[in-house]
Order: structure tokens, then sequence, then C-alpha cells
């Protein structure tokens, strides 16, 4: 398995700031950097999967095969697919079984739940289609729309490097311009992750982690880029910090390029979430000195990524539902992170287990 690194520790610090921001009015929330930025995990998740992407593609010695990478990514599309199916029927049966034990049939409704008791056959054909989302379950959605395209991402870097950017830039752009978004079904909406949006901080991430391009030119002139981003920074602490939210009515049109929107990813929060990327890069090794532990832990996390905010996922509808029955305090919300946290490094640790297993037993003769 990998030593512990940059990119898994921050993704593993992105899979638990999610876990606990998915839990409506816990206690810790106010601690988590959405508190004293524009944006959040979120765009720190995704911006990681680019990067990883580009890891990938350039392979650990030389570059993979067209035939062999589109294979690769497409398999990889499929099972975050299937774990998308996964855990939205176990939250599902979650939501229903507690309604059952506490005799709470609103509970039903919860996180957009109430299509799939109310119109069970269309709103299970959504489910499989990934035109009907769960709340809090439309990240992975979002996830298998960028894998999906990214074989076409990693190719135009090789075969039309010069118009990767460009192309990014416009599809963001447009989609801001003209509100374009894919649309939910059966019931009445859109996506709220836009994925005509979202693919730019993908591409950004999957350039920014190159050795050359824009990538080595943000590594030769990092320091000064970091200092160039603090102000940004700052002015997204303020922003948070006093609640401003630049009113639509005030705004010019296209209003989408001017307000903090999520869902489009609109300048702004792309812009925080690029100096805070650019500010804190580099610090992984100074953070794991001073608390390997904590750096080995969420590395561990990070490295097994999917199950960890599969089960990260499921825990925080988990987290829910508990406070509902027992109510949100201190000690109630220290008990849920705990547990949380405890159950996520149980699941990284069971998938090395696993692929420990899997390699000791590929290496044993057959008899």
């Amino acid at each position: 398995m990998r030593q512990p690194n940059e990119i898994d520790f921050w993704r593993g610090f992105a899979l638990v700031t999610i876990f606990v921001n998915h839990i409506p009015g816990i206690v810790f929330e106010r601690f988590t950097f959405r508190n004293v930025a524009i944006s959040d995990s979120a765009e720190l998740f995704v911006f990681l999967a680019g990067w990883a992407l580009r890891k990938l593609v350039d392979g650990p010695a030389k570059p993979l095969s067209a035939r062999y990478l589109i294979l690769r990514l497409e398999g990889r599309a499929f099972t975050v697919y299937l774990a998308q199916l996964v855990i939205a029927q176990l939250a599902i049966a979650l939501l229903a079984g507690a309604s059952l034990l506490l005799d709470a049939p609103f509970l039903l409704d919860w996180n957009n739940a109430s299509a799939i008791f109310a119109d069970p056959v269309r709103a299970h054909l959504g489910l499989v289609a990934l035109t009907f989302q769960l709340g809090y379950f439309d990240i992975l959605p979002l996830y298998v729309a960028l894998m999906l395209v990214s074989p076409l991402i990693a190719l135009s870097y090789r075969h039309a490097r010069a118009a990767l950017l460009p192309v990014s830039l416009a599809i963001w752009a447009f989609a801001l311009a003209f509100g374009v978004n894919l649309p939910t079904w059966p019931v009445e909406g859109a996506w709220f992750f836009d994925p005509l949006a979202w693919q730019l901080i993908f591409v950004l991430g999957f350039l920014l982690a190159g050795e050359d391009g824009i990538g080595g030119l943000a590594r030769r002139y990092r320091k000064p880029i970091g200092w160039i981003a603090l102000p940004i920074v700052l002015l997204g602490v303020a922003a948070a910090r006093t609640d401003f939210d630049p009113s639509p009515i005030a705004l010019p049109e296209p209003k989408l390029f001017f307000v903090f929107d999520k869902t489009f990813l609109s300048p702004a929060r792309l812009l925080s979430s690029l100096a805070i990327v650019a500010v804190f890069a580099g610090s992984f090794g100074a953070i794991s000195r001073a608390l390997p532990r904590l750096g080995a832990f969420l590395s561990l996390l990070g490295r097994n990524s999917l199950n960890v905010f599969c089960a990260g996922s499921l825990l925080s509808l988990a987290g829910q539902v508990f406070r509902f029955a027992y109510g949100g305090d201190v000690v109630s919300d220290a008990f849920i992170v705990m547990f949380g946290l405890v159950v996520m490094g149980a699941a990284a640790w069971a998938s090395e287990w696993r692929e420990r297993l899997r390699a000791k037993t590929s290496k044993e003769p057959v008899a």
C-alpha cells in the first residue's frame, strides 16, 4: 500500500468534512472549513479526483495505452455507479426502517426520498438512470458522469493539449450563461451538481497534477502564487463569517457568474477553492511531522476513498436519524463523530486487508 502522502491526506480530510457537513445542525459542523470559506470539501474532492486521474493516465513508469486507459477508466465509472446504487438503496432502507421503529412516517420524506415511496416504479427507474438522487447522495452521480468522460479528457490532453483547458472553460461558461443542467426525473428539477460546470475543476485538478503546462508553472512559482492567493482566502473567510451572499436582484445578467452558487460552481466558489489549494499546498510535510497519527489516519481514508465515502454517506444519514431520535447536544454529537470516524477507519482498513489477502493468495502456489 502507498505510504501517507499529500493527495491521500487531503482526500481523507475532504471525506471526514463531507461526513460531518452532511449531518445538518451537528455541533462540529461549525468547525469545518466551509464556515470560513465560500467553497467546501465538495470542490476539494472533485479537484483531487482530477489530480488522481492524471497520475493514473501518466502511469508510474510509462503512459498507459489508449485502449487500456479507456477500459480502466470506464471500469472505474461502472464501479462508482454500482456503489451509488448500493448506498442509495441502503439509505432508502435506513429511512424506511427508522420510520417504522420511531413511528415517524414523515421520515419517508427526508432527503428527497418521498418519490421512492409514493411512486416507486418510476423513482427506481430514476435511481438506476441517476436522474433521481437522494439529498446528500448526489456527489457520486457527478463522479460517475466525470469518469464516463474522463477518457475523452485524457486523450484530448495527449492529442490536443492546447485545446483542453479552453474547451473546458467554454463548457463551464456556457452552463453558467444559460443555466444549462441535467434534468431530474421523475421529480422535476435538476442535478444538484451540474456536471457541465463541475467538469472544470476536475480538469484543473488533472492539469495541475502534471509536471508540465500549468502544473509545472504552478510548481515553479508556488510561493508567489500562495501569497497572491492568501488575500482571496481571507476574503472568503470574511464572506463566510458575515454570511455575505450577493443578492441576485441587484446583480447583472447572467447572474450565475456573480452569485455564490454551488450547483453551477460559480466563479467565486471556484476561485475560493483554488486559492485554498494554493495556500495549503505543500503543508502535508509539516502536518505529518507535527501530527503523524493524524497524517497516517487521513491518508488511510484517502487511499480507500470510494469505500470510505460510501460508509461516510450512510453514517451521515444514520447520524441525522440519531439526532432526531435522541436530540442533538455536544455529547451525542461527539459520539456520532467518533463512531463515524471509527467505522470509516475500519472500512479503510478492511479494504486494504482484503487487498493484502488477495495479493498473498495470488502468490501462493496452487496445490
